[in-house]
Parts: structure tokens; C-alpha cells; sequence
């Protein structure tokens, strides 16, 4: 057997004295203790395993930044391990997805990144310990009579006919498995411990399966592959973890987790720490049914700004900072619960209004003349890129005779109490003018509105009266000659209940889909320095919301932006009340 790679480490991992514990949880607390008692010499040794099945997505974020996290407080390291042994439903699509979600994310596993392939020998050759050992046998029974001998949770599962075998009959049968004599499904490597456990995965549960699928690294090498529960542990082993941080729905596993280690006498074994996954409301984290709303059509790929993986919030415009705090507002628990997906959007609000540039868009355009203003005359305006940012600067935005504002901006017969445009009212264009309007040209034959005649005062150039007037109103506008056409993807929830799926007994989690869930706005007007927008970068559009470029389909002769989140902040209130 090959040795543990990590276990002669003699760098300690421990924090030094009065250094800040970043993390405080019941995890870092095991760790502490462990610490205490030189269990693993002072190491401090995690893994992220995805399975290389799917996108990520956020409720991997949480894991990620869990195990990244405290193995950097504690000085240190994290493997990337794909968990890649059902070749039936892995890509190198989604190795590389979800390497490029971690980097993002802003981790860096060195040279660490490893494969369960790449331990398909020794564990193999662990399978035959443990047949010698009397601890393992290969069965006969099909998955149907497998499940039928296990019993229920209230009644004993019964042995297999096929339990009491020879070692040697197990070990040929087992090598004739791995030499591609058996067809698919016609015999399993089991382990031997207990039909009557009151924990069902500890009732001789299946080890390897038979199955012939190329895989995406070994090709046609194996036609037999070990199973997750199996996989698992020595994979840890082998690569010198020293704590196993995985969710909830794997307390139940670890007892066959130990009893892997444990049978084959493997010394400094990992020990596996379960926590609560994250659960958000409006949003599913099934990868199962992800794959079904992609394949199905219901939403555009992977990546798709409305779906929870990290390659669609990318896309829709969330920041790795935003992500890596809500990760850490929500804490680590030992319970299931439901996180608000408002917090969610509260942390993409703070970042980015200390980040975000301040610019002009008008979504759903209103022309308006300025019947007193120069007809061949331009001018420019300062306009601040953010005041949140002493260092951001200014920018200088054009400003003509006709311009564009909101269609909500104007009502021709306005209720009480509304300060923004109508006839005979005054109001001030952010940065310009105070302008009033004078009279409205409507559709002859549909009585649409579709352009204002208005007058400005010329006194009140950068946006206040030196007679002291007050306005009530501030609008955001784009001037007609300079301003760009873009188009804007207006993104909502996908869901429509907090809980998909699970609102009525015999629902389909897809019958809770929002049908609203994109609205594009194709005759968007922007101000002209957004023709060039960053890729990366983030704006907020006065009074409308945080977007950004979709650095999939922008360019600068079809600009498209993306709304990340509206301004209004409702989760902040509730839980400052």
C-alpha cells in the first residue's frame, strides 16, 4: 500500500499567540481541540470535492469558503478533489466550470488538485484487503434484490445467499468484475457488516458496481467503479486530510465513513465534520433538477443570470466579495434552516454601492424637447462617478436640446404627492437644469403619450435656483444626440413561492416557475460613456438599480446590460426592526 501523502508534514498549522480567530464555530472549536491534544501534529488539512456532474452553485459557495477559510486561519492547506467516479454523468465541461467558480471565488488550492481517479488503483487494492480481511463480498443479488433484503427502518434487513462466499471465490469473482468478465449490474462488491444495523447504509452496503462508461480521464481502463461512500474516506486518507467538512446529509454516512478507515487499520485516520447545508428560499440547489431547466430549455445554459450557480450569478453581475459575505453573515450551524434571499441581495448592495460607477440610463424612453434651449447648441455636465468613493472622480456627461426620460416619469393628470414630471410642473434634470412642462404630443390614434414640449431656466445650470427655488423632483435623463441604444435583461427570481415544488402535495417544483422572470428591454437609451463598458465592471443606474455588461453577449455594437438587483433594500429593514 502507498503511504499517506501528507502524513510526514511537520509544518504546524496552528494560529499564532493573540492572532484574531477569523472563524468561530463548533468546527474551528474541534480543531482547537485537536490542536490541543496533537491529534494530526499540528496539521489542519480540508478538501473541497465536487463531483464533476454539474455547475456549482451557491450553496457550494458556502462549502468552499468553509473549507478554504479555516484551513487559512489555522495556517493551513485545501485540496480541489473531484469526486469523479460515476463516469456515466461527468463532463470535462464541468472540471473546468468548476475550477474557473473557484478561482473566481478568490482560492487558490496551489498544486493541490487531485482526482478519485487518480487513487482507482490502491483503492481497488483496498477492496482486496478487505476481502482477505473477511470484511468484504461480492453479491449476486440485482439493485432491486438488494433494496428488498435490506429491510425498512422499523424491520432487520436479511443476509444475501451470496454473503458467506470463500475468500478466494471473492477475490477471483472480484478480479474476473475488474477484467470485464460480468455484464453491467450482474454483480457488486459489498461490504460485510451488518444486516440488522439500525443505520441502513451500514447494512452491507454496496462498495463497487459494474458498469462500462468511458471515463473522462481513464477512458475505457475500468469498467468497475467505487462507490462515493467508498471513495470517499480513502481518498481523504490518502491525501492526508485531516477534517472532512461536508453537510448534514452525511451524518448517517459516517459511521461507514470510520468503518472504511478503520477496517483497513489505517492510522491518522480524517475525521469527518457534518454542517448545515445552505438552503435559500425562491431558489433550488438541486443539481438534478438544474440540469433538468437547462436541458429542458427553461432557462439559457448554466450560466443563465437567473439560475443559483456560481457561473449565473457571475453572469448576472454579483461580485466574489458579495458572495464570500453572505457566506460568512450566515455562519456555519449544525441544524438545517432557510437563509432569505434577500440577505443574498443585501450583500451585493453594500459592495456595490461602495464600488459601483454612477451613471445615467433610461429604460423605457420618454422624448423630450426643450423648446427654449439652442437648437444647434451642446454642452456638458460634472457628473460624480460615485459619491460613496472620495477617489472616484467625475465624469463629463453631454447635454442637449432633445432628450430622453422615463416613461414613469410623467403623468399627464398626477395623483397627490407625485414630484416627478407633469403639465405645469417643474422638476430638476440630475446634473442639468430645472425644466417644466409646457404641453404633451400624443398618438393620434392610440392617445399615447409620445414626446413632452417643456421650457428650462437657464439660471439654473448644474441644477439649483440662485432665486432659491425648491423642486421636489430629480430626474435622471440621456440626451438624444448622444446617448447610446443598449439593451437591458431585467432579472427576477425564477420562482415564484419561497419553497419550489413544495407548496402543494404531488406539485412539480417547475409548475412554481416565474413566467416574469426575464423581461428585455430592447430601446434602452444610455449615456454615451457606457458604450465601452468594462466587463467586469458594475454601474448603477440612477434610481433603477445595480447592472452590468452580459460579458457573454455585449459588444460595442449591441451593448447589452444585465440587472443585477433593483436599490430597494427591504431585507436591511426587516432585520434592523
Amino acid at each position: 500500500m502507498s503511504k499517506n501523502m501528507d502524513a510526514g508534514n511537520d509544518a504546524p498549522a496552528g494560529k499564532e499567540e493573540g492572532e484574531e480567530k477569523l472563524l468561530s464555530n463548533f468546527i474551528q472549536d474541534i480543531i482547537d481541540k485537536d490542536m490541543e491534544e496533537n491529534t494530526y501534529g499540528g496539521r489542519v488539512h480540508t478538501r473541497f470535492p465536487p463531483e464533476p456532474n454539474g455547475y456549482l452553485h451557491v450553496g457550494h459557495a458556502k462549502s468552499i469558503c468553509l473549507n478554504f477559510g479555516i484551513a487559512a486561519q489555522n495556517k493551513g492547506k485545501t485540496n480541489l478533489r473531484f469526486d469523479d467516479t460515476n463516469p456515466s454523468k461527468e463532463d470535462t465541461e464541468y472540471v473546468e466550470s468548476i475550477m474557473e467558480d473557484v478561482r473566481w471565488l478568490g482560492f487558490d488550492w496551489e498544486d493541490r488538485m487531485f482526482y478519485a481517479s487518480d487513487y482507482f488503483e490502491q483503492l481497488y487494492d483496498y477492496a482486496v484487503e478487505l476481502i482477505k480481511n473477511g470484511k468484504a463480498y461480492v453479491c449476486d443479488l440485482s439493485s432491486e434484490e438488494i433494496r428488498q433484503y435490506r429491510g425498512t427502518l422499523t424491520e432487520p434487513g436479511k443476509n444475501s445467499p451470496y454473503r458467506d462466499r470463500s475468500i478466494e471465490e471473492n477475490i477471483d469473482l472480484f478480479t474476473r468484475m475488474r477484467n470485464g468478465e460480468f455484464p453491467d449490474g450482474s454483480k457488486v462488491l459489498r461490504a460485510k457488516i451488518d444486516m440488522a444495523s439500525p443505520n441502513l447504509n451500514m447494512r452491507d452496503p454496496v462498495l463497487y458496481r459494474i458498469l462500462r462508461a468511458t471515463h473522462h480521464r481513464t477512458k475505457d481502463k475500468w469498467c468497475i467503479y467505487p462507490m462515493y461512500d467508498y471513495a470517499h474516506p480513502l481518498s481523504d486518507y490518502i491525501e492526508g486530510i485531516t477534517h472532512s467538512i461536508c453537510t448534514l446529509e452525511f451524518e448517517d454516512h459516517r459511521p461507514l465513513y470510520d468503518w472504511c478507515l478503520n477496517e483497513l487499520n489505517l492510522k491518522s485516520a480524517p475525521k469527518q465534520i457534518e454542517f448545515a447545508r445552505l438552503n435559500l428560499n425562491y431558489t433550488i440547489t438541486s443539481k438534478r433538477k438544474l440540469l433538468e431547466l437547462v436541458k429542458g430549455g427553461y432557462v439559457r445554459g448554466w450560466d443563465d443570470p437567473r439560475m443559483p450557480t456560481i457561473s449565473g450569478l457571475r453572469r448576472r453581475g454579483y461580485t466574489p466579495e458579495a458572495i464570500r459575505d453572505f457566506c460568512s453573515r450566515i455562519g456555519v450551524a449544525k441544524a438545517d434552516s432557510t437563509v432569505d434571499i434577500g440577505l443574498l441581495e443585501h450583500c451585493i448592495r453594500e459592495d456595490l454601492n461602495k464600488r459601483a460607477t454612477r451613471v445615467m440610463a433610461v429604460l423605457r424612453p420618454l422624448k423630450v424637447i426643450i423648446d427654449n434651449y439652442p437648437d444647434d447648441y451642446e454642452e456638458e455636465f460634472a457628473a460624480e462617478n460615485n459619491p460613496e468613493d472620495p477617489n472616484a472622480g467625475s465624469r463629463m456627461v453631454p447635454f442637449s436640446k432633445v432628450i430622453y426620460i422615463e416613461r414613469d416619469d410623467f403623468m399627464e393628470d398626477p395623483p397627490k404627492k407625485f414630484f416627478r414630471l407633469s403639465p405645469g410642473n417643474e422638476v430638476r434634470l440630475k446634473h442639468a437644469y430645472f425644466i417644466k412642462c409646457e404641453s404633451v404630443v400624443k398618438d393620434e390614434k392610440t392617445g399615447e403619450i409620445i414626446e413632452l414640449h417643456v421650457s428650462y431656466d437657464p439660471a439654473t445650470r448644474g441644477g439649483n435656483a440662485p432665486d432659491g427655488r425648491k423642486v421636489k423632483g430629480t430626474l435622471h435623463w440621456v440626451s438624444a444626440k448622444h446617448g447610446i441604444n443598449a439593451e437591458v435583461r431585467l432579472y427576477e427570481s425564477l420562482f415564484t413561492v419561497p419553497n419550489p415544488g413544495e407548496e402543494k402535495e404531488g406539485m412539480d417544483y417547475k409548475d412554481n416557475l416565474n413566467p416574469d422572470s426575464l423581461e428585455v428591454l430592447t430601446d434602452c437609451k444610455l449615456e454615451p460613456s457606457l458604450k465601452n463598458a468594462d466587463s467586469k465592471g458594475r454601474y448603477q443606474f440612477l434610481r433603477i438599480g445595480y447592472f452590468c455588461a452580459d460579458f457573454r453577449d455585449f459588444s460595442n455594437e449591441r451593448p447589452v446590460f444585465n440587472r443585477i438587483v433593483g436599490l430597494k433594500d427591504s431585507w436591511a429593514k426587516v432585520s434592523k426592526e
